[in-house]
Formats: structure tokens, sequence, C-alpha cells
């Protein structure tokens, strides 16, 4: 059984003992949370797509960790002005690992 969830502005695709890491959430690692936002549930042929969301679907998840992605180099720069500009980024993360999938 599969189910694609929305959280943090992305969609991503699930299954039961998946790792994946998701925009950073407001949770303490160790805790159970509970991910309603499920846009469809598939198992073999069957596959429910929901309007937005599938009714009364829930995927449980627990949180491992939090952490922080690569370092992400901006570069700006234009050629004969004298502008040269050095920007990084690491994107907040939140990972956790998914327990059940109920529709």
């Amino acid at each position: 059984m599969y189910a694609v969830i929305k959280t943090g502005g992305k969609q991503y695709r699930v299954a039961a003992g998946e790792k994946i890491k998701v925009e950073q959430m407001p949770a303490d690692v160790g805790a159970e949370i509970t991910l309603d936002q499920v846009l469809m549930v598939g198992e073999g042929e069957s596959v429910k797509v929901g309007t937005p969301t599938v009714a009364g679907a829930k995927v449980t998840a627990k949180v491992l960790s939090h952490g922080r992605g690569p370092k992400v180099m901006i570069f700006k720069m234009r050629r004969r002005k004298h502008y040269q500009k050095h920007q990084g980024h690491r994107q907040n993360y939140t990972e956790i690992q998914i327990s059940e999938i109920s529709a």
C-alpha cells in the first residue's frame, strides 16, 4: 500500500517503513505525528484519488531527527560593473519514518 501526501508545500509518495526528509515540522524527536492531507491511496490495481484529499485517510509517522541539508551556494555577478555577491543557504528538514497508512 502506498499514498501520496502533502506536507510543507510538497508532495511525497510514501509506503509503510520508508524514511523521508520533509520540510521542518514543529515536533519533538520520537513523537508520533499524523499527516491527514492524503491526496491519493493505492494498493495493487485499486487507487483512490481525492478531490482534493481522500476522506478519512491518514498517514502516521515517527519523527527520527531534525537537521540541515547541504549548503547551496548562490553567486550573482554583473559583468563589467564590479558587482559580485556570494551567499549560502542550508535548508532545515525533519526526517520521518512512515509507520502506517490507513484509508
